[in-house]
């Protein structure tokens, strides 16, 4: 028997709504957003391709038993297509099916799918509702809570985006049975951050975890996801437009966006660069004397377990010039999430160019080993 839906609030003062994790929620996705919604509403289901012929069906045909009217609209697939011609491209999509400022988007994917048609949600019309359905563990454990939108410009990756939080997220683990491996272990990183930024308990769960007894262990995937959910929840909550707090989630994002950028999005997926860029803002915690050699280790080696990454080839130089395009640079100065121990971070603004440089420096000893 699965095990039962675990729901998590996410509490913010102008809307807060829950994050629901059960097995086979995706059968029942109608009933809930009937209960949300009432009746009446059009929905759009905005996806990928592969996500459309995997699960589209039962999507759909769960919408139509609770009486909604839905149309489903294909975005391209893949990092290198989140940008605005897309969004254009939808918007446009949207107006030929008579979308209305009360119709309701329903993002139906992964990571980028949720981003790109949460954009579209915050901008159509001056902005409708969002659902956010994700089907990745990178989507199921991060990007689909917290209404953080965004599409990427040449010279980096969400430089261009809002905040529009959305009406729920449904999670449906049981959709994972079909991603493949690279992509399912892609979003443990995440999840593994999540834990060195403010849960040792989950730390303590992904460094030991086998990959292939996880995929078949209903309980420990709901758990791990979850837990991923709550921190960033209470994350979220204390700090909804990223402030302060919030900052810490980009734990691993500094050089991860760096390296997405300078291979123009195609060597790694984002989970494998955030993972590079952790181990990086690792090194850097422990040549500053901010953590101690042992728990670096430690971090390193649970990234590294998890399984292959793609090598690092950048030149640290390329990764420094991206560096400082990037939109957590603020009056020029880098800052980056460096763990002080497993379960807390804090923000720096003072590592120096020699100090990133030898940390990618690292990234490349490491990926060719």
């Amino acid at each position: 028997m699965p095990p039962a839906a675990t729901r998590i609030k996410i509490d913010l003062p102008d809307r807060s709504y829950q994050a629901i994790i059960a097995s086979g929620l995706l059968l029942q996705a109608g009933d809930h957003l009937q209960r949300l919604l009432g009746s009446g509403k059009s929905l759009f289901v905005i996806t990928v391709a592969p996500v459309r012929k995997r699960w589209g069906k039962k999507l759909m045909d769960s919408l139509a038993a609770a009486g909604f009217s839905a149309k489903i609209l294909e975005m391209p697939d893949g990092e290198r297509r989140k940008n605005l011609a897309t969004v254009e491209g939808l918007a446009a999509k949207l107006t030929g099916l008579g979308a209305e400022r009360n119709s309701v988007i329903l993002a139906f994917g992964g990571g980028v799918v949720g981003d790109v048609a949460g954009m579209v949600a915050s901008i159509y019309m001056r902005g409708v509702d969002v659902v956010q359905i994700p089907t990745t563990v990178l989507a199921q454990v991060d990007a689909s809570i917290g209404g953080k939108t965004g599409v990427n410009l040449r010279t980096g990756k969400n430089l261009i985006g809002t905040f529009h939080q959305p009406l729920a997220v449904l999670i449906d683990p049981s959709v994972l049975t079909t991603l493949p491996e690279r992509e399912f272990r892609a979003g443990l990183y995440e999840s593994l951050k999540c834990g060195v930024i403010g849960n040792p308990d989950l730390f303590r769960r992904m460094e030991k975890v086998q990959v292939k007894n996880l995929r078949k262990d209903a309980a420990a995937l709901q758990w791990m996801i979850a837990e991923s959910v709550r921190l960033k929840a209470e994350v979220v909550s204390a700090d909804e437009r990223e402030g302060g707090l919030r900052r810490i989630l980009n734990f691993g994002h500094t050089i991860g966006h760096a390296l997405e950028a300078e291979s123009n999005y195609r060597r790694f997926l984002h989970g494998e660069a955030v993972a590079w860029g952790m181990i990086g803002a690792t090194h850097i915690a422990a040549a500053t004397g901010r953590l101690d050699g042992k728990t670096a280790n430690q971090i390193t080696e649970a990234i590294l377990t998890l399984g292959p990454l793609p090598a690092v080839t950048a030149k640290s130089r390329k990764i420094l010039e991206l560096l400082r395009t990037d939109k957590k640079t603020m009056q020029g100065a880098v800052h980056f999430v460096l763990p002080t121990r497993i379960g807390a971070v804090e923000i720096a603004n003072d590592v120096s160019e020699d100090a990133i440089i030898e940390a990618v420096d690292e990234l490349r000893k490491l990926s060719s080993n």
